[in-house]
């Protein structure tokens, strides 16, 4: 067995480790995967000039975000029921961000709480929220996203109602009746490794975050009926005011694919956008964020940080993602594969391979200071 190094060679290695409906959870898209596959294709149509004989022994990596350093422009992005990945999940993914010199981005529907990743980690996370119908239980949230140290928030804005995801169909999750229920025990019997670290050594399996506030987010299928009941699908701009005078934090607003709506997230009073259609998992046959990028980047005018997600695997796309206007990027997948691989260490060691491309890249394009890569380094042809 060779030793992982890629996100590929990691997201092989976890399909292996994992029960077969949480790994097609995390893989899969909404309807037939167009914008999934769109995603990652997309930042390989984009061509990097190459430049030679120009000084680059002192490339610097190195940025921030929200006002926060960073050794690399790259932040990991939320991932629901990653501690169903690995034992405490979240909590190693949080330490190998702090390793790594990059923050972590916990989900609201996230295993382990606040409390417990910022304690693990020895920072706060950036936080993750939905609007949920329940305005208090958002209020409450807020306060315990602050009282926890975290002072930026990443509101997800693309989830009025959840896309269909029929992978989640095929393995029977959500779904009622002795059936599914079989057919995932038989998946989680493939997977004894699994059972012993996650299943059993992972407990508890409720959602941390929320557990204060909803009853029964320590059972997992009574939850996912209360959260399909929460997305609000009357949620408008007006919302956004609503929250942003209740978050004395940076707000980033995430989910954007019109420069419209970038221009509104600004005039909202957000301090960064996500260019993001949600990993492919709600509208398909959106655009891919790389097509997108230049153009909202365009809109927010320097006015907001321009962060972008979507189908980045590599150091590489890292660097095209900033040619194209973004400030840093969100990497989803690729460390929650690491993390079922291999856990922390796995995590970590993406992590430093993501930056050593990235510095190399660098290095071959004639640049060495994140700051100075813009549209100048694609190859227009």
């Amino acid at each position: 067995m060779a030793y992982p190094v890629t996100a590929g060679d990691h997201h092989a290695m976890a399909r292996r480790r994992l029960p077969r409906f949480l790994a097609d959870y995390l893989d899969g898209g909404a309807g037939a995967e167009q914008t999934l596959a769109a995603n990652g294709a997309a930042w390989a149509g984009f061509a990097i000039r190459q430049r030679v004989l120009l000084d680059v022994q002192a490339v610097d990596t190195a940025t921030s975000l929200l006002g926060e350093s960073c050794r690399m422009p790259l932040a990991l992005a939320p991932v629901g029921l990653a501690g169903m990945l690995a034992r405490r999940g979240e909590a190693q993914a949080a330490r190998a961000a702090r390793a790594a010199g990059v923050p972590f981005t916990l989900s609201t529907v996230g295993i382990c709480g606040l409390g417990e990743v910022a304690a693990a980690a020895g920072v706060a996370p950036w936080f993750q929220l939905y609007m949920l119908r329940d305005r208090g239980v958002v209020a409450a949230l807020l306060e315990d996203a602050w009282a926890a140290g975290s002072r930026s928030l990443v509101f997800t804005v693309d989830l009025p109602m959840p896309g269909p995801r029929h992978r989640d169909v095929r393995n029977g999750l959500g779904l009622p009746g002795a059936g599914p229920k079989l057919l995932r025990l038989r998946q989680l019997l493939a997977r004894p490794g699994w059972i012993a670290r996650v299943g059993l050594g992972g407990k508890p399996h409720g959602f941390g975050s929320l557990g204060a506030h909803v009853p029964g987010a320590r059972n997992l299928d009574a939850f996912k009926a209360w959260v399909d009941a929460q997305f609000d699908p009357s949620v408008t701009w007006a919302d956004i005011d609503w929250l942003r005078a209740r978050w004395r934090g940076k707000l980033v607003i995430k989910g954007l694919l019109d420069p419209a709506d970038a221009e509104a997230a600004v005039a909202a009073g957000a301090d960064g956008i996500v260019v993001s259609n949600h990993g492919g998992r709600q509208l398909d046959g959106a655009a891919a964020t790389a097509t997108r990028l230049p153009a909202l980047a365009a809109a927010v005018a320097g006015r907001a940080e321009v962060l972008v997600d979507g189908g980045l695997r590599s150091g590489v796309d890292v660097f095209r993602a900033l040619a194209l206007g973004a400030r840093g990027v969100l990497a989803g997948r690729p460390w929650a594969w690491a993390l079922a691989s291999g856990g922390e260490a796995a995590v970590q060691a993406l992590l430093g391979t993501w930056q050593r491309e990235l510095a190399v890249t660098m290095a071959l394009a004639g640049v060495t200071r994140v700051a100075d890569i813009g549209p100048q380094h694609i190859d227009r042809g």
